[in-house]
């Protein structure tokens, strides 16, 4: 009797593990070694003058800035995990925002982006889109398919972030992705709270995810980079502005990540337990007045969250009650694992106060008390309850003293 043949599409750990390495065999290595290349040498003229031929492999290497193995292998494997057609790499998460936009929007479009988006991403619309006769208006994410009242002739883009930056809306992006389809609009989704594991951007009908690999892809705060996937109907205007922009990034840089991104699966379920065990926690505390962690039950994006997502990170936030600036201050200014730093996606715990009411235009921000954006590192969660316990303390005893 034979075996019956195991049919099933591997699971995104072992993608992770295996997708990526087609460049070339690397003599056995098991990672795709770090290619320093600028000049590539040809065998001939007559290869030579026909490097650039559209119908020869997207991942020949021709030159250094177009590509080597190294980075061939990392935009293959975030292509692969996020269920996209190619992927291009960039210096930062910034930097995939601004060629995803500039490479669908041109003098006289329209842009819809969400109200509640990363704040550069506000500013690179406001101040370098507006300076190039493109007009941006916000909206409320939690909109849905009503977003087809906002829609205008020129409409060429919407912008989507979910969950939002500092609190945590979900967007149903399923409703307007179907939305913009129906009118012949790009969505652009900055996908980077989830990862291309837990969220998977093209079955929900995105026609590009970017991605600050500086967070959770590269993992150990110490990389910056970007990365854009795109479905196919989108790959050749991305390709087409990332190379005319002259976009590239460092091979050791790319080779730190493509090792990370081996494991992201199991970094990134510790940091999902990590989080949601220490905002069950947060929520049972008398100064906090909301958790906004889409995980929660009682979180207003929980149903979509849990329809759509695959799980969550380690980024969240709370609101306090209200308290002085001072108490507030002495409670983070005091803690000892919970660090006071920009980004996240690293091992290390993170807190710092945020203030969404000064990056809205479409949606009010009216929490009374102070709102505090944590990231659930990797330490002994026992260690990060007494960090947060004194702080709690600090907090409370300078109160008392106001």
């Amino acid at each position: 009797m034979k075996d019956s043949q195991d049919t099933r599409a591997p699971g995104d750990a072992t993608r992770a593990i295996t997708k990526g390495r087609t460049s070339a065999e690397h003599y056995g290595a098991v990672n795709t070694p770090v290619y320093h290349a600028s000049t590539i040498l040809h065998p001939d003229v007559d290869s030579f003058e026909r490097r650039h031929d559209p119908n020869t492999d997207r991942r020949k290497v021709i030159y250094g800035l177009l590509g080597t193995p190294t980075t061939f292998d990392l935009e293959e494997v975030v292509a692969d995990l996020e269920g996209g057609h190619d992927a291009v790499l960039v210096p930062s998460g910034l930097a995939a925002i601004s060629v995803a936009l500039l490479s669908f929007l041109h003098p006289g479009d329209h842009l819809l982006v969400a109200d509640t988006v990363y704040p550069p991403t506000r500013s690179f619309c406001d101040q370098y889109l507006a300076g190039m006769d493109v007009t941006v208006d916000y909206y409320d994410p939690l909109v849905g398919a009503g977003i087809e009242s906002l829609i205008q002739p020129e409409t060429r883009v919407i912008f989507l972030e979910s969950p939002g930056s500092f609190t945590f809306e979900v967007q149903d992006i399923p409703a307007i992705t179907a939305v913009a389809r129906k009118h012949g609009i790009i969505t652009v989704l900055d996908n980077t709270w989830s990862t291309p594991l837990f969220f998977k951007s093209f079955s929900h009908g995105v026609d590009v995810s970017v991605h600050a690999a500086t967070k959770y892809l590269s993992g150990h705060s110490d990389v910056l980079m970007g990365a854009i996937i795109c479905a196919e109907h989108t790959w050749d205007q991305v390709k087409r502005t990332h190379r005319h922009l002259g976009q590239c990034v460092g091979p050791d840089d790319v080779y730190v990540t493509l090792r990370s991104v081996r494991n992201l699966s199991t970094r990134l379920n510790a940091h999902e337990k990590q989080g949601l065990a220490l905002a069950k926690w947060l929520s049972q505390r008398d100064e906090v007045a909301t958790v906004l962690h889409p995980g929660l039950a009682d979180h207003a994006g929980h149903a979509i969250w849990k329809r759509d997502f695959l799980g969550a990170s380690g980024l969240f936030s709370i609101v306090l009650h209200p308290k002085s600036r001072e108490a507030v201050l002495a409670m983070v200014n005091g803690m000892t694992l919970f660090r006071i730093g920009a980004s996240w996606g690293g091992f290390e715990s993170l807190m710092i106060p945020v203030y969404p009411e000064q990056y809205r235009s479409a949606t009010a921000w009216d929490a009374s008390g102070a709102t505090l954006r944590i990231h659930a590192g990797l330490e002994d969660f026992d260690d990060l309850i007494a960090d947060l316990d004194a702080g709690f303390n600090r907090l409370n005893q300078a109160t008392r003293g106001d």
